[in-house]
């Protein structure tokens, strides 16, 4: 029996899809032989399908770039780096890059997450706001065109961050009851909530700074904290569904294949968890970029200051005077 032709948005879809395989980020062990193909994602594969058909631009969400991690062992200071520099503009590339393919083109909203945590996380809520003002000049000076962004102020405006945060637990987030008893059940999503809640436990426990208690109090705060992330998560996603209901969700956390999320690597890491926010850049002598955390970079290079303010270490011997640079604003920039 022959199977019908795949149509053209189908096609398209699978050309599309394919671009973002290269760079899916998952946790999964996958043999040369076994590598994904679209089709290990018909959720996603559907999703451009029925933009395809309709000839109307490709729209990615990515929940995430929220804040500088308070880990000081982390990162190199509270604003955007030469970190945030590089997945910006490798977003913006990917955007471009699917715009090849596809004429009515693709654009990405950075939907950033920091003031759904910053009271759980530990970080000012004047912090988030200087992060969140820094990367949208960042984009902007850069002409990055495909991207934009989206946080509690556009849906909230001037309200106090307490009373944001509370109403979109209020309208949004799963009980804790429920979230619990998801969590103790392995078999549910193939244990990916597990993962989950000791993959954020490990994050809180690694970035907390003051805390006087012993270790094994610090813990269980973390394991009680790692409940509230995810239920602030889940209703984050929600609305930004609710907001943005055709776009594509890609995540900076690993999924796996079929998943309704699609995990996107930012940068090369040598943790799958690792993203520009918990980490700095250390540029390697033979020219390839890598995070790593602040202490790590330090022992291996020489700090590089740009505009005024730490952004990246370079690899070499010896820890001479911090090299400082200054952005050029490329044409673009000047005529947006």
């Amino acid at each position: 029996m022959r199977h019908p032709a795949p149509s053209a948005p189908a096609t398209m879809a699978a050309d599309i899809l394919a671009a973002l395989l290269p760079h899916h980020r998952t946790l999964e062990a996958t043999a040369p032989a076994h590598e994904a193909a679209p089709t290990d994602f018909p959720y996603q594969l559907r999703q451009l399908e029925h933009l395809i058909a309709a000839r109307r631009p490709i729209v990615l969400t990515l929940p995430g770039f929220p804040c500088k991690s308070p880990n000081p062992a982390k990162v190199i200071g509270h604003l955007p780096d030469e970190g945030e520099r590089l997945a910006l503009r490798f977003l913006d590339g990917l955007c471009a890059r699917i715009g090849e393919r596809y004429a009515p083109g693709a654009r990405l909203v950075i939907c950033s997450d920091g003031h759904i945590f910053s009271d759980l996380i530990g970080v000012p809520d004047p912090h988030v706001d200087a992060y969140n003002d820094a990367l949208r000049a960042m984009i902007r000076t850069a002409g990055l065109s495909h991207l934009s962004t989206f946080d509690l102020r556009d849906v909230y405006g001037d309200l106090p961050c307490d009373a944001k945060r509370e109403q979109v637990l209020r309208r949004y987030a799963p009980s804790l009851d429920a979230l619990r008893a998801e969590t103790r059940d392995t078999a549910a999503h193939d244990g990916e909530t597990l993962r989950l809640y000791r993959g954020i436990t490990r994050f809180l426990f690694e970035d907390t700074t003051g805390f006087e208690g012993t270790r094994s109090a610090l813990q269980r705060a973390c394991r009680s904290r790692a409940y509230g992330v995810i239920r602030r998560s889940r209703a984050w996603g929600a609305l930004i569904a609710e907001h943005h209901p055709d776009a594509v969700r890609l995540s900076i956390h690993p999924q796996p294949r079929g998943a309704a999320k699609f995990g996107i690597r930012l940068l090369d890491a040598p943790d799958a968890w690792m993203t520009p926010w918990h980490a700095c850049v250390l540029r390697q002598a033979d020219g390839g970029v890598r995070l790593l955390r602040a202490a790590d970079a330090a022992r291996l290079g020489r700090l590089v200051h740009r505009d005024g303010r730490p952004s990246h270490y370079v690899e070499g011997a010896g820890r001479p005077a911090p090299v400082r640079m200054t952005a050029q604003v490329p044409p673009s920039a000047t005529r947006r």
